[in-house]
C-alpha cells in the first residue's frame, strides 16, 4: 500500500472523461487544489487540500466502485506528496504560444478543419490547422498569427462544447514553433497558402503525427473492403478508444461468425439484420437458417467486430423478442443459394472512418441519429418517416458542415432499434439515409 498522500492517482481515464467529471467524483470529500490530466496514459493526478480529504475519498471508493460515463476508474494514493510544476506540465502546457494543442472529448459528431476554423477564428487570424488521432483521442494543432490571439482563444474556449452536450474542448499551449502543412483538405489547412494540393491517401500532413490518412486509406474494392489489414484495424481501434478498450471487450476474439437466435421470423430478414449488425463492423454474408427460422448466422469482417456485436447486442429487444447473440462454432459461412452477400456492399460502414464508427459503438439506445438527409428535410418529414415504429418523445433537425442531420428520441430502446433496422439505408427524396444509435441522453 502506497503511503497516504493528498495526491490521488486515477487510472483508466478514457478520452470521454472530462476534468469536470473527475472533479465531481472527488469534490464531496474536500477542496481540490490541482488536477492534471495525463491524456496519453489514460490517467490523471488530483491533489486534495489535505491528506485527510484524500484518505476519506479512497476509503469510500474501497467499498464503492467509482464509475464515470459507464467506465470504471481505479484510484490509489500517488507516490507524489505534492504536484510540482513539472508534474503539471506533463499534462498541460502553460507557456503561452501562438500554437494551441486541442483535444476533443466526447466526440459524438465528426470535427473537420472547417468546424475548428469556425470556432477559433473569431479570436484572431488562424494561419494553419492540422488534425490527427492520438491515444488521447481526436486532436488538432491550431496556429494563430499572434500569440495574444491564442491566449484569448484558450481562456475563452477551454472546457466549452462545440455542440450541445458533446465535443468538449481541452486546450493547452503547444511547444511547437511552426506547423508544416503539405495539403489543404478536411484534415489540414494552410489559410496563408490556398494553392496547396489535396492530400494523397495514406500520407500524413504533419510529420510525427499519425493522422487519419493511413488509417482510413483502405477503401479498395473486393475482399479488402472488409478485410482491413491488421495494422490499419489496430490503429483505428486505438484511435477510437484512446489506447484502451470499452469495458467488457477483450480484443482477443478471433471468431468472425455470430449466431443470433430468438428472432421474430415473421418480421426479420437479412437486410434488417445487416442494418443492425453493421453498426459494429463490416458484414461479409448472412444466412437465415431455414430449419430454425428464428436463427441466423452473421459473418463479420473480423473477430474484434464480432466481439463488439455479441457484447452490445446480447439481450437487446427487437420485434418483441429478446435477442440471443453468441459466437458460432462455424469459422465462416459457406457461400450458397441461401446466403446473402454483403462483402462488396457500399453500405458497410467501416470501409470509411473506421475509428469514428468504432467510437460510436454502443448497445441500442432510445435515441437515433440520422444523416445524409435531403437538404430540404423538415422535422415533420422525419417524424412521418419513423413514427410507425413507436412513440417519438422528441426530435430535432439541425445542420452541420452544411449538411442536414437529425436526432429522434423514442420512448424505448426497442422502438429505436426497430426504426433503425427498418429505415437505415432507405431512400428519402433521392437520398440514402444513414441511421445510428446516439449516446446523447436528451435533445
Amino acid at each position: 500500500m502506497t503511503e497516504p498522500s493528498k495526491v490521488i492517482h486515477v487510472r483508466n481515464v478514457g478520452h470521454e472523461i472530462s476534468e469536470n467529471d473527475l472533479l465531481q467524483l472527488f469534490q464531496p470529500f474536500g477542496v481540490i487544489t490541482k488536477l492534471v490530466m495525463l491524456r496519453a496514459k489514460n490517467q490523471a493526478l488530483l491533489q486534495m487540500q489535505d491528506i485527510s480529504s484524500a484518505v476519506n475519498a479512497l476509503q469510500y471508493y474501497e467499498n464503492v466502485q467509482p464509475s464515470i460515463r459507464g467506465r470504471n476508474v481505479y484510484v490509489q494514493f500517488s507516490s507524489h506528496q505534492e504536484l510540482t510544476t513539472m508534474d503539471q506540465n506533463q499534462g498541460r502546457g502553460d507557456e503561452p504560444n501562438r500554437i494551441l494543442l486541442v483535444t476533443i472529448h466526447h466526440m459524438l459528431y465528426p470535427i473537420t478543419v472547417d468546424v475548428l476554423h469556425q470556432v477559433f477564428s473569431p479570436h484572431g487570424f488562424v494561419e494553419k490547422i492540422v488534425t490527427f488521432q492520438k491515444s488521447a483521442g481526436f486532436q488538432a494543432l491550431i496556429q494563430y498569427q499572434l500569440r495574444q490571439s491564442a491566449v484569448i482563444a484558450r481562456s475563452t474556449l477551454q472546457g466549452r462544447n462545440i455542440y450541445d452536450g458533446c465535443c468538449q474542448l481541452d486546450i493547452q499551449f503547444s511547444n511547437l514553433d511552426e506547423l508544416q502543412v503539405n495539403y489543404n483538405n478536411d484534415r489540414s489547412r494552410d489559410f496563408t497558402n490556398p494553392n496547396l494540393p489535396t492530400e494523397q491517401k495514406g500520407r500524413s500532413s504533419q510529420p510525427g503525427y499519425g493522422d487519419a490518412g493511413g488509417m482510413y486509406a483502405v477503401q479498395s474494392s473486393g475482399a479488402r473492403a472488409v478485410g482491413f489489414s491488421q495494422m490499419a484495424n489496430a490503429a483505428a481501434i486505438a484511435a477510437a478508444f484512446g489506447g484502451g478498450l470499452p469495458p467488457g471487450i477483450t480484443g482477443t476474439n478471433d471468431r468472425c461468425t455470430v449466431l443470433v437466435s430468438n428472432l421474430n421470423p415473421d418480421r426479420i430478414d437479412e437486410d434488417k439484420l445487416f442494418n443492425l449488425f453493421s453498426i459494429y463492423g463490416n458484414i461479409v454474408r448472412i444466412k437465415l437458417l431455414r430449419n430454425k427460422p428464428d436463427h441466423a448466422l452473421i459473418q463479420m469482417g473480423d473477430g474484434f467486430q464480432a466481439e463488439l456485436a455479441v457484447h452490445f447486442l446480447k439481450g437487446a429487444m427487437l420485434f418483441e423478442k429478446r435477442l440471443e447473440v453468441n459466437f458460432s462454432k462455424h469459422p465462416n459461412i459457406t457461400q450458397g443459394p441461401d446466403t446473402h452477400e454483403y462483402l462488396n456492399s457500399n453500405l458497410n460502414r467501416f470501409n470509411r472512418n473506421a475509428a469514428k464508427n468504432y467510437r460510436y459503438c454502443c448497445s441500442p439506445t432510445k435515441m437515433v441519429h440520422l444523416s445524409t438527409l435531403p437538404q430540404d428535410i423538415t422535422e415533420e418529414d422525419i417524424v412521418s418517416l419513423l413514427e410507425e415504429h413507436g412513440t417519438i418523445v422528441n426530435s430535432k433537425v439541425f445542420e452541420m458542415n452544411g449538411k442536414k442531420q437529425a436526432l429522434v428520441q423514442f420512448e424505448t430502446e426497442e422502438q429505436a432499434a426497430e426504426a433503425l433496422v427498418c429505415k437505415h439505408a432507405s431512400s428519402l427524396s433521392g437520398s440514402i439515409i444513414r441511421i445510428s444509435f446516439s449516446q446523447l441522453q436528451n435533445i
